[in-house]
């Protein structure tokens, strides 16, 4: 059987509440991979304006979420638009406003932490929230309402505010094959055939299967 079109809005038959992410973004700073996808009963056609907050086409930093990754209701993404000015002795943003004398709001005077980065195969939990310039690892899972702030390396599983890890899925060696194996760059036709492997637990079939 095929994997179905990553641009379908809608594909679980008969449940509107979960969508595809690619046939809903269009903001060109986000990128988003194939089959991630976004549930919200509420509508996932509003992922961007509900989930990704503080994104600011000024300061031009980037969300680009991987492949296979699944996302829970309303989990936020703080892009580097939320940060205030330190260097100084206020941190009132005073320049948004139209203050005379204020500094320009820029990425440079507000700490701009880079691009916010979600690897392969992710689950983020419902209402978690991953800080500006944080990279999750392939495979990783984000418990509910964890508060991220750091880097998550592959295959970890964080929860708590503060965000810590708490065990890693795999050990290090099957961690290893599975970055190299990288199954969710297969061919569609390669990855339908082996959903079965993909799912299970078993890196000795998995590797077989590439």
């Amino acid at each position: 059987m095929p994997l179905p079109d990553p641009l379908t809005r809608h594909p679980i038959p008969g449940w509107k509440g979960t969508a595809f992410l690619k046939a809903i973004v269009d903001n060109p700073l986000i990128e988003v991979g194939d089959y991630s996808y976004y549930d919200d009963s509420r509508g996932p056609e509003h992922f961007v304006a509900r989930c990704v907050r503080y994104h600011f086409d000024f300061i031009g930093d980037r969300l680009i979420i991987g492949k296979f990754v699944a996302i829970a209701q309303a989990a936020q993404f703080i892009m580097n638009g939320a940060n205030h000015p330190m260097g100084g002795f206020s941190t009132f943003p005073f320049g948004m406003f139209g203050f005379e004398n204020a500094p320009d709001y820029t990425r440079e005077n507000t700490g701009f932490r880079g691009d916010t980065v979600i690897g392969n195969d992710v689950w983020i939990g419902r209402e978690a929230v991953i800080m500006p310039g944080v990279t999750v690892g392939d495979g990783a899972i984000i418990g509910t309402r964890a508060q991220v702030a750091r880097d998550v390396p592959p295959y970890a599983v964080v929860v708590g505010n503060p965000g810590r890890v708490v065990k890693m899925r795999f050990a290090p060696e099957i961690v290893a094959q599975l970055l190299a194996i990288r199954w969710w760059d297969w061919e569609p036709e390669t990855i339908a055939r082996n959903i079965g492997v993909i799912s299970s637990a078993d890196i000795d079939a998995l590797r077989a299967a590439v």
